[in-house]
């Protein structure tokens, strides 16, 4: 009896256990629903179980993208996020909120004054303390609110609380804008901004948060630790090229009424890329950066592959370039045949001669030489590089297209087709690498977008030409080859792209494109241009794609055109093509003409030409000048009252500023200087009179 009454008890208490348990539970569900206590808020152990501050991370300003001349590619601009905390603002002070209304109501207008004095009198009746004015306020905006009654108290009397975050901005638009990239939140980092990442960041610093209305809010706006802004990144872009490069792709892909298009052009010993442009038609029938192509997009080359199927031919001893072959337009290997651009072919020609007019010969040529042992031209191929990526540092590069015998996909029409640029898939910036590497004497660089890395005006790291392959062939192939590629600008399908200041090397390509869904070679092109320049001493190599073209498909009418509009700006624009003068002749140094008149004006223009000068104008308003023996002398022009002024040898607007000033009315006859007056210096001057000045 006594073990089931202790069992009894025991059964008590436990029930008394639970149903504590059970109230302590229902009243926070109830606390958390109707009460302060939020489900996001953090636990603590003080008596209200709640954590209501703490110490949290503060954002640094990211790091700029610079150009080569260090202008703004990407900026952060700061934005502020204005709140008022209402319960610190005593009675007394929140009796001036008719007079903050009215400021508010002239910087903020979606608010009418009485709007804003009712929003704010009830976010003070509300007792609010994160109320909001305004999000992503600019800089002036701030300093012109933080002097408005109350808001100009500190914080913990007018309760103005600001919130910095920054916004990126690109000041050029949509200029480079894919190669560029961004980094947001959820989202793959792309371009530079996400392969330079680690620079751009800085360094995060430290401020006290509050929780207040369902969020953390600062505290103050001092921090506990300042951020770090992020390093800026140089990039080796130039701004003009890349504009000229961006404005010429976007005039022919509209002439063409093409879907997409690229550009890069890149240093031939460095590797530095200095432009690099992607466009790409929009459903509005304007283009832009939407993907980055030249990087990106691995594609069936077409013609512009024959340089390594000729190179492969030259490396292995098959064929010398002044060897014959016979291009007689149509080429049978088993049930497919390929044809030549011009109809009946081109006879008997050499190999040189085959390769400046783009024959599809090369097809029956690679696949009489290696029919055998496929896999040798396949090996000789990759030994160029072209099977590799780049190594790039930024995302986005695929691996290219290069098959070997045996794979799936390989059949009895693969070797021909290769040797022409089909069946093989390759980026832009992965076919002008390779072009680059010809034009750097054997010598394969990495491209690269940045050139260095820095704190202010200092340098904290530089990048170096990293090379990917000493020698991609022997010297006796390069030698050919570039006697082949000079040749299809001089004498082949790149004719109309001859330049009168320097001669260009490269090659002309035109390629089905695969239409995916159907798996097969639709009905649309692609047209590119790539090579170098100048020929005989390679400073740049150049790509140009354009892919879709509706009016012409031909590599050199379609992309060339935009290839040597880049050409000349390079040109125009680059010293080492041009004379300086200065070196090679003695400039004549005389002493300017000058005007006499406005003292002010005149040192102005002195100073800023940095010409030495006596100035004996002893403060005065107006002078002459004297030029005498190269010697530049500026003397008062003293001007009595009631009397004409000498207006000799003073530009127009001086001379009449003077005399209209007086009251006379003036005439003018000629241009230039004032050399005569008709009422002389010195006379009595009588209001209304006219004054005739001749000019010369």
């Amino acid at each position: 009896m006594e073990a089931k009454k202790e069992i009894v008890i025991k059964s008590y208490v436990m029930y008394v256990i639970v149903a504590l348990v059970m109230l302590v539970v229902i009243v926070r569900v109830i606390n958390i629903q109707y009460g302060d206590v939020v489900p996001d808020a953090p636990m603590a152990a003080d008596s209200s179980g709640i954590m209501t501050t703490k110490v949290d991370s503060v954002a640094p300003m990211r790091g700029r993208i610079l150009a080569s001349d260090g202008s703004d590619l990407v900026t952060s601009v700061p934005l502020y996020d204005l709140h008022i905390d209402m319960t610190v603002i005593r009675e007394g002070l929140f009796k001036e909120v008719d007079s903050l209304a009215i400021n508010l109501a002239n910087v903020f207008p979606d608010k009418t004054r009485n709007e804003w004095e009712a929003y704010l009198r009830k976010g003070k009746s509300d007792k609010s303390r994160y109320l909001l004015i305004e999000r992503n306020v600019k800089y002036t905006v701030l300093k012109e609110v933080e002097k408005f009654p109350i808001l100009r108290e500190s914080q913990y009397k007018g309760g103005f609380i600001v919130e910095q975050h920054y916004e990126r901005q690109k000041p050029n638009g949509i200029l480079a804008s894919r190669t560029l990239g961004y980094k947001r939140e959820g989202i793959k980092p792309i371009g530079i901004e996400g392969g330079f990442d680690q620079y751009l960041v800085g360094e995060y610093g430290l401020r006290t948060k509050q929780w207040v209305n369902g969020s953390w809010k600062p505290v103050s706006a001092d921090n506990l630790e300042d951020p770090v802004p992020g390093f800026d990144v140089v990039t080796s872009l130039d701004i003009d090229i890349q504009e000229v490069a961006e404005n010429e792709l976007r005039n022919q892909l509209e002439s063409q009424n093409a879907v997409s298009g690229s550009v890069v052009l890149m240093e031939v010993e460095t590797g530095f890329v200095k432009a690099i442009a992607n466009l790409t038609k929009g459903e509005d029938g304007g283009y832009y950066e939407t993907f980055n192509h030249a990087i990106g997009t691995k594609t069936d080359p077409g013609s512009t592959f024959k340089l390594a199927s000729l190179m492969a031919l030259l490396e292995d001893g098959k064929v010398d370039i002044t060897d014959e072959v016979g291009a007689y337009g149509e080429y049978h290997f088993y049930n497919h045949t390929t044809y030549d651009s011009h109809e009946g072919g081109y006879g008997k020609i050499s190999i040189q001669r085959a390769f400046e007019v783009s024959s599809n010969v090369f097809s029956k040529i690679v696949n009489d030489a290696y029919f055998e042992d496929a896999q040798k031209y396949v090996d000789r191929i990759k030994s160029f590089g072209l099977g590799d990526t780049l190594g790039l540092d930024i995302s986005g590069e695929p691996f290219p297209v290069i098959k070997n015998r045996g794979e799936n996909g390989w059949s009895g029409i693969t070797l021909p087709q290769m040797a022409i640029g089909y069946e093989v898939e390759l980026t832009p910036l992965q076919i002008l690498a390779f072009y680059n590497a010809v034009a750097n004497d054997g010598e394969k660089v990495k491209p690269q977008f940045v050139s260095e890395i820095r704190r202010g005006n200092e340098t904290v790291l530089k990048f170096e030409k990293e090379v990917i392959n000493e020698k991609i062939c022997s010297d006796a192939t390069l030698e050919k080859v570039k006697i082949c590629l000079e040749g299809v600008v001089k004498n082949g399908t790149g004719q109309i792209l001859k330049s009168a200041n320097f001669d260009i090397a490269g090659k002309t390509g035109t390629a089905k494109i695969v239409d995916v869904e159907a798996g097969t070679y639709g009905n649309q092109y692609q047209a590119s241009f790539v090579g170098y320049f100048p020929a005989d001493n390679p400073k740049y190599s150049c790509i140009v794609t354009i892919a879709g073209p509706t009016r012409q498909i031909y590599g050199a009418q379609v992309s060339g055109t935009v290839f040597t509009a880049i050409a000349d700006k390079v040109y125009s624009s680059s010293m080492q093509y041009h004379e300086n003068y200065n070196l090679t002749h003695n400039p004549i140094r005389t002493t300017p003409r000058i005007k006499s008149g406005s003292a002010a004006e005149t040192q102005v223009v002195l100073d800023k030409m940095n010409l030495n000068y006596s100035n004996q104008s002893q403060g005065g308003q107006w002078i002459s000048v004297s030029t005498e023996d190269n010697r530049i002398s500026l003397q008062q022009r003293n001007l009595k009252a009631k009397k004409v002024p000498n207006v000799k040898g003073m530009p127009l607007n001086d001379a009449v500023y003077l005399l209209e000033n007086g009251g006379l009315r003036v005439q003018v006859i000629g241009h230039g200087q004032v050399v005569k007056q008709s009422i002389e210096p010195g006379a009595e001057l009588v209001k209304g009179t006219l004054i005739t000045l001749e000019l010369r």
